[in-house]
């Protein structure tokens, strides 16, 4: 099924599948190719209006009978970190961080690996092979990079993450850590450090991916102060995560036509 604007690029919408964060639910997404010269810049608008990256697709859901799923963003000026972020900052003191270009390694794939066989081995990522998970890192048409954490003594290779540099932000792609360091918090604390990582680089958003009130895999997101979701069309500020409520009525979504048409794209004439 395709629709289209009246220029490029064109939208397609994929098949029903499963929904992974809401039983009983269907998913599917409004999805268009992310390529050519003008990629950052499409990538750029599009990422500001809920969208994501997957390689050289942006997507976003569009489920024709539920709008459970919200983009999600922190705004960094407003972020504070609680009692318990500001532990996890100190558990993990003795961490550094490396950025690299974005480029697979056996080690990152080794902790890719161990991190989806204890964290999500029934996850659609779960057989993901060493080729794959290369695609994944590498196959990037704009600015992006791979960030590594380890442990300072050992060198250990403990944490990585798949970051796109946005015009406004970066946007995690992708993050996986070790499975052997619980107490440690390392999927907060990447969060935690990306936010540093753009207050340095004078960027106001860190962009998370998406947030499903009463999910219980996504409610990590929700802990994090500063937090906006992506609501009819514009950026909303969460104050109270407990006020939102997954919004699953059958007439939530507008037809994808009209969701196609009230894409705003930027000028890719230039």
């Amino acid at each position: 099924m395709r629709h289209s604007l009246p220029i490029a690029p064109q939208f397609y919408v994929t098949a029903p599948q499963p929904c992974p964060y809401l039983e009983g639910r269907v998913e599917r997404k409004l999805f268009t190719a992310l390529q050519g010269a003008n990629a950052e810049k499409l990538n750029d608008s599009l990422s500001g209006q809920g969208f994501r990256r997957s390689q050289n697709v942006l997507y976003r859901p569009s489920c024709s009978d539920c709008a459970a799923c919200l983009s999600a963003r922190i705004d960094v000026a407003r972020f504070a970190p609680s009692k318990s972020q500001r532990r996890t900052l100190r558990r993990n003191s003795g961490v550094s961080r490396r950025a690299t270009s974005p480029w697979a390694t056996e080690d990152q794939y080794d902790l890719f690996r161990r991190y989806l066989d204890s964290r999500h081995s029934d996850g659609g990522m779960a057989d993901m092979d060493v080729f794959e998970f290369a695609a994944m890192i590498e196959e990037t048409p704009i600015r992006s990079r791979v960030i590594e954490y380890s442990d300072t003594e050992t060198g250990e290779l403990i944490g990585v993450c798949l970051t796109d540099v946005l015009v406004d932000g970066v946007s995690m792609v992708y993050s996986f850590y070790t499975p052997d360091l619980p107490r440690n918090g390392l999927g907060t604390y990447i969060i935690l450090d990306h936010i540093e990582i753009a207050r340095q680089a004078g960027l106001p958003y860190v962009y998370l991916g998406y947030w499903v009130p009463g999910s219980q895999k996504m409610g990590y997101k929700a802990k994090f102060s500063g937090l906006e979701v992506y609501i009819g069309g514009t950026w909303q500020k969460v104050r109270d995560p407990d006020a939102f409520a997954a919004e699953t009525h059958p007439l939530s979504n507008d037809p994808i036509a009209e969701q196609v048409a009230n894409i705003s794209l930027p000028d890719l004439s230039r």
